[in-house]
């Protein structure tokens, strides 16, 4: 069955914000989390076990050809651009793409494209505006797309940049979006065929 995969984009300040967004989350809401968070390249990250503290859903840094399933958070590992392809976790190291590497916009792309309506869009604190065409497509494709608020974000420029192309929904602190994203997992729209 068809359900929710929520893509999650984040850099500067991205820590806080998806700390915050994944502590405001349920158990249970029937949905995938996707997050693509800025890290650096060359070195391991420990943001899955960080995370993990976090939230009660299970966190694991993605792998190749992973099954993405509900109730799960799967974590970019460093040096790689993560897609969503039939339903699996595609994983392409960064350098196979031109600079700057835009690694939301394109975890954004592919949900839009294998999602359609089942797609949402979460933009957090972070600069530059990476993000912002991804989410632009997630919104034209019937998802749902959301960005932090400027007043609970460190950094600004990636939830600013998809504001002013028109591509958010809502804008909201980041505890905010995950309980409407849990309210929405309960509604009997989303659950009927499960």
């Amino acid at each position: 069955m068809p359900f929710p995969i929520v893509g999650i984009g984040a850099s500067a300040g991205g820590l806080e914000a998806v700390s915050e967004f994944l502590a405001g989350l349920p158990a249970t809401s029937g949905m995938a989390f996707l997050l693509v968070q800025h890290l650096d390249p060359h070195h391991e990250s420990v943001l899955a076990e960080l995370l993990a503290e976090k939230t009660a859903l299970p966190v694991r840094e993605a792998a190749e050809g992973l099954a993405v399933e509900p109730d799960q958070v799967y974590v970019i590992p460093p040096n790689a651009i993560m897609t969503l392809s039939q339903g699996r976790l595609a994983l392409v190291p960064r350098d196979d793409f031109p600079p700057p590497p835009m690694p939301v916009d394109h975890l954004f792309y592919s949900l839009a494209e294998e999602q359609g309506a089942n797609a949402i869009g979460v933009i957090l604190s972070g600069a530059g505006s990476d993000g912002a065409l991804g989410l632009q497509a997630i919104k034209r494709s019937g998802g749902l797309t959301y960005a932090q608020d400027e007043g609970a974000a460190k950094f600004h420029g990636m939830p600013k940049a998809a504001a002013e192309r028109g591509a958010v929904d809502r804008v909201l602190p980041p505890r905010e979006i995950a309980r409407e994203l849990a309210r929405l997992g309960r509604h009997p729209y989303l659950t009927r065929d499960r």
